[in-house]
């Protein structure tokens, strides 16, 4: 049986410069199942980033309406039940690669054994358990985005949400972090919704979304 993780009905957000409204995004409605792969291509400032956050609970909608079925409220999204990949890696440099994938885990009130044994297991599976000790200034691109990756498979999450992960890479890079990420959910149940401009990338998945001018288009 198929959960349904996220829902947008006709989902806009509208935000207010000066006196002139900026339209990120007109109209959106769509579905993130259990197991789903989605790509969401477009160009840059046709709401691919906006939308990303509706589904993260990171913003809300200004029109429409959003739910998260088989996840909750809105409230209790993060850090636990969504996991986010940004375009940069966003590592707090004072911290080891350990310590910074074992963040959220803490933030959802894993208990520090739990926390680290969580942190050390997401990066034996993406293969950098050898870097665990090391500080975000002596990663590679490539592998500071892989220890975000890590951060957001610690929790078990059951949606994650990446924005233009290879954005800053080059392409073997890109390819080879791709491949890790996808590697990492193979036996799971995890959905993943990645925005990219690399079609690549996004031709790996099993949807491809299309967004121009702040209107979805989801095929069937």
């Amino acid at each position: 049986m198929t959960e349904t993780l996220v829902q947008i009905q006709n989902g806009g957000r509208t935000y207010s410069r000066g006196k002139t409204p900026v339209v990120a995004l007109a109209s959106a409605t769509c579905t993130v199942q259990l197991r789903d792969r989605i790509a969401l291509v477009g160009p840059s400032g046709s709401g691919k980033s906006t939308l990303l956050h509706l589904l993260g609970g990171l913003d809300t909608p200004t029109s429409g309406a959003i739910s998260w079925p088989a996840l909750g409220a809105r409230e209790s999204l993060r850090p636990t039940q969504v996991g986010l990949v940004f375009q940069t890696p966003s590592l707090l440099a004072p911290l080891t690669v350990v310590e910074n994938v074992e963040i959220p885990l803490l933030l959802g009130q894993a208990s520090v054994e739990k926390a680290r044994a969580a942190a050390l297991d997401a990066l034996n599976r993406i293969g950098l358990i050898a870097i665990a000790d090391k500080l975000p200034e002596e990663l590679s691109g490539g592998q500071a985005q892989r220890v975000a990756i890590a951060r957001a498979l610690a929790t078990q999450p059951k949606l994650i949400l990446a924005d233009e992960p290879t954005g800053q890479l080059d392409h073997p890079t890109a390819q080879h972090l791709f491949d890790v990420l996808l590697a990492s959910l193979e036996d799971t149940d995890i959905a993943l919704v990645v925005a990219t401009h690399d079609m690549t990338v996004a031709e790996r998945m099993h949807k491809i979304w299309h967004m121009q001018h702040g209107t979805l288009e989801v095929k069937a």
